[in-house]
This record gives structure tokens, C-alpha cells and sequence, in this order.
């Protein structure tokens, strides 16, 4: 029996259609949302100090942007991939700047796609063998994203500016 193919709509991945249900939360196939609590396994025991998990759904929510997805997921995710790459946080300091951003109440806007998908998946990640190749495709993933949505940097860094030390 031949099994169709489902085109993931945020990153593009060619996945065999398993029937799931699409995510409320991402602009992704419900496949590759599979992928990613696959991953979400891997990242969530790590531990909480580094909090490699929020990294993770940085990226994950960076590169699923549209459809339905509400403009605070997008936002947020951004502004964790600047923290991470261009001002060195980790997941758990930007897990606390997304607190103390939520707290702010804003109307987070509605920002426009990049041109392309991108180029390191949630897929790319689990392929990589896990610990520290796994944890740099991680960090690759990231930084792809990041570059992948220079067109909103300035935004992002601005609207980043209340969880930034002084």
C-alpha cells in the first residue's frame, strides 16, 4: 500500500501522511508537530538550568509562523532567538524574560513571513545523534532561524529591550 505525503506548511518537511490533526498553536502538519514532541522528549530532560527545551521551541515556533498562529507565539519566539544568539542567553533566561514579558500586557503585532522556510527542521535535529551533535543542531537551528527573519531584527530587538540588563 502506498502511504500519500503531507507537506508540512511552516517548514516545508515531506512527511508520510499519518492522518494526524493539524496544531492550533503552530502553522504546521500535525506530522511534523509529531516530530517535535518527539524532540521535546529529548530537550525536556535535559534539565532547567541551560533549558536547551526553550531553544527548541524557539526555533520550532519561528519557523511555523502563520495560518493561525497568534502574533504573541510568533514574537516571542523571535525575541528568544535574539536573546539566545545576540546576546548570549540561555533557554532558562529567556524562559524568564518571556515571563516578565507576558506580564506587560502588549499587543504583540502581526508580523510578516520570511521569504523562504528555512533551511536546518525539527527533522534535521532528531537525525543528528543525540547529546552534543543533537544539542549543536539545536544551536544551528536557532541561528537559521534568527538569519531567516532579519527583516523583523529591528522590531525584535526594540520589543526586547524591557528584559535586557540595564
Amino acid at each position: 500500500m502506498k502511504h500519500s505525503i503531507v507537506k508540512c506548511p511552516g517548514c516545508g518537511l515531506l512527511l508520510p501522511n499519518r492522518s494526524y490533526e493539524e496544531p492550533l498553536r503552530f502553522h504546521a502538519s500535525g506530522e511534523c508537530m509529531e516530530l517535535y514532541h518527539q524532540l521535546s522528549v529529548y530537550t525536556s530532560a535535559h534539565g532547567y538550568e541551560a533549558f536547551i527545551h526553550q531553544l527548541a521551541l524557539d526555533a520550532y515556533g519561528a519557523q511555523h509562523c502563520g495560518g493561525g498562529m497568534r502574533p504573541i507565539t510568533a514574537a516571542f519566539s523571535l525575541i528568544g532567538l535574539y536573546l539566545v544568539v545576540e546576546r548570549g542567553f540561555t533557554g532558562r533566561q529567556v524562559q524568564q524574560a518571556h515571563m516578565e514579558l507576558g506580564r506587560l500586557k502588549a499587543d504583540w503585532p502581526e508580523l510578516a513571513l520570511p521569504p523562504s522556510s528555512g533551511g536546518v527542521t525539527v527533522q534535521d535535529v532528531l537525525q543528528a545523534e543525540p547529546g552534543a551533535a543533537r544539542d549543536a543542531k539545536i544551536q544551528a537551528w536557532v541561528r537559521s532561524e534568527w538569519d531567516r527573519w532579519a527583516h523583523v531584527h529591528d522590531w525584535v530587538k526594540e520589543a526586547a529591550k524591557p528584559v535586557l540588563p540595564a
